[in-house]
């Protein structure tokens, strides 16, 4: 480790590929790390979009093209919106961004459903709605709800809402959707009423693997580093494979200047990408 970042070595290491080829990865401006005399010094984030770059090159996507999406994607992004929270893949022969909400293409900067499938759900919302709302007559239990909520998120997340929240008068333990409505809560920016969501859903169920995550994500949005990070360590305890998680533990040891176990996570990651 060199001063406050990581060597090229260590990056290689992290990553599993050569020296080399963190060099030429810099080269081809996948990341924009500083200079110390000789050396190149990285950030975390320029190891998470090193890592991305790699996977990226792996589903033999041109360079350029990687280049123009992570450049659209760091213009995108709100300032101080960590990078560890967005997942990049290919999609074939298209590069796909998914942030917590909707997939979208960096390259033109507009969501994936600006297209055909945005054309094919305007016919298809109506119908499904009717449907949806005819089922939410004719439903009685909390499994049911949940249902009508799940399908009624294609097209309108308050009504998904008003049927997850009948799912929990009828079963104030049904986890998943004090799961979903605290995700909705969530992203509408209810922040304390989806905290309580999520908890009510950890009382129900103490290993619910994506309820410890969906709270660490909201913890680690207000500042809450400590508490954020216990929540993502919960929710690695569920589920000890998922990437995800040991990304986001593994930027919060950075943050915290705990280096040594942010590398034993980012090695992690490393083995089971592979």
């Amino acid at each position: 480790m060199i001063g406050t970042g990581y060597s090229s070595a260590e990056v290689a290491e992290l990553l599993g590929v050569a020296p080399s080829r963190i060099r030429s990865f810099v080269a081809a401006g996948f990341a924009q790390p500083v200079r110390s005399g000789r050396h190149f010094v990285f950030s975390f984030q320029d190891i998470v979009l090193l890592r991305t770059a790699k996977g990226l090159l792996d589903a033999r996507i041109r360079p350029s093209r990687i280049k123009r999406a992570l450049r659209r994607l760091r213009e995108t992004l709100p300032d101080g919106q960590p990078l560890a929270g967005i997942a990049i893949h290919a999609d074939g022969t298209r590069i796909v961004v998914r942030d917590g909400s909707q997939p979208f293409d960096p390259e033109c900067g507009q969501t994936l459903f600006d297209f055909d499938v945005k054309e094919l759900s305007a016919g298809v919302t109506p119908i499904l709605e009717r449907a949806t709302k005819q089922s939410a007559r004719e439903t009685e239990s909390a499994e049911e709800w949940f249902e009508v909520g799940a399908r009624f998120e294609m097209t309108s997340s308050a009504n998904a809402e008003t049927a997850y929240r009948r799912a929990i008068e009828l079963d104030p333990q049904h986890v998943d959707a004090h799961v979903n409505l605290g995700r909705l809560l969530h992203e509408d920016g209810k922040l304390g009423e989806a905290e309580e969501h999520y908890r009510k859903a950890l009382e129900a169920a103490p290993d619910d693997h994506v309820a410890w995550f969906n709270l660490g994500v909201l913890l680690e949005g207000q500042g809450k580093r400590t508490p954020a990070l216990s929540a993502y360590q919960n929710a690695l305890a569920q589920d000890a494979d998922s990437i995800e998680t040991h990304l986001q533990i593994a930027k919060l040891f950075e943050q915290l200047g705990q280096r040594t176990d942010a590398v034993r996570h980012l090695k992690i990651v490393r083995a089971l990408s592979q």
